[in-house]
């Protein structure tokens, strides 16, 4: 059945086979494995998961799609949902039980990554399509960090796999994109982390950027830090310090 991708939903298919066998590669997919495939539209990733996992569920917002893939994915949990509204315990998700893998509409990466790590049972990995220039900001490292990448790597230990051309999707995006694959960090404190992030959002937002001046009641020097520095210089070990 043709489908007209919705912009609304931020639908691009991907289309090329090279791509889509580098993506579960990248996820390790064995039988033993359960995957949660967000949003897989018209099925061609979904069928190299299927192949490989021992259990898939699959998540899709657009209810036109519903039909064709029950009936081209007979033996996998298909569930019509908006995946920032889902709730994994629901499914017999646990810690380190599941794996994510999915080319994901680019407008809810940030919050669909926050919500994985602060809400969701920590999955095993997760694999995922993105915004080439989004992908590079998530794996920035100083003196270039920001707070993306911050926020991600308090979580998770992220590496891009490859980059991805426009012309490999349908209908063809106005930018390129990449595979990011995202190890969870063992003994996440979320509470931890959400102050640091308080914290973070500070810094960053400074217009005068030196940490001295944008958050003149911590001790750097007693840190072993620059009060000097300014918030893109500081390591991921510098925040959990400070």
């Amino acid at each position: 059945m043709e489908i007209n991708p919705k912009k609304s939903l931020g639908q691009n298919f991907l289309i090329n086979v090279g791509i889509l066998e580098k993506i579960v590669d990248a996820a390790e997919i064995t039988k033993a494995d359960t995957v949660l495939e967000v949003g897989p539209g018209t099925g061609n990733l979904t069928k190299l998961i299927s192949e490989r996992a021992g259990s898939v569920i699959a998540i899709e917002k657009d209810y036109r799609l519903i039909e064709d893939l029950k009936l081209k994915f007979p033996t996998i949990k298909l569930i019509e949902e908006d995946i920032l509204k889902f709730k994994p315990e629901e499914h017999d998700l646990k810690d380190g039980n599941y794996k994510v893998v999915a080319n994901i509409p680019y407008y809810i990466t940030s919050n669909l990554l926050r919500i994985i790590f602060e809400k969701w049972p920590k999955p095993k990995l997760i694999v995922l399509t993105i915004q080439k220039e989004v992908a590079q900001r998530i794996v920035a490292k100083p003196p270039d960090m920001n707070l993306l990448a911050l926020s991600i790597q308090l979580y998770s230990e992220p590496k891009i796999i490859g980059y991805i051309s426009k012309g490999s999707f349908r209908p063809i995006p106005k930018v390129d994109s990449a595979i990011i694959k995202l190890i969870p960090k063992e003994g996440i404190d979320v509470t931890n982390n959400e102050k640091i992030l308080t914290i973070a959002k500070k810094a960053f937002s400074g217009k005068r950027k030196q940490l001295q001046n944008t958050l003149p009641e911590v001790d750097f020097e007693s840190l072993g830090i620059n009060p000097k520095s300014r918030p893109e210089e500081l390591k991921v070990s510098d925040w959990f310090r400070m």
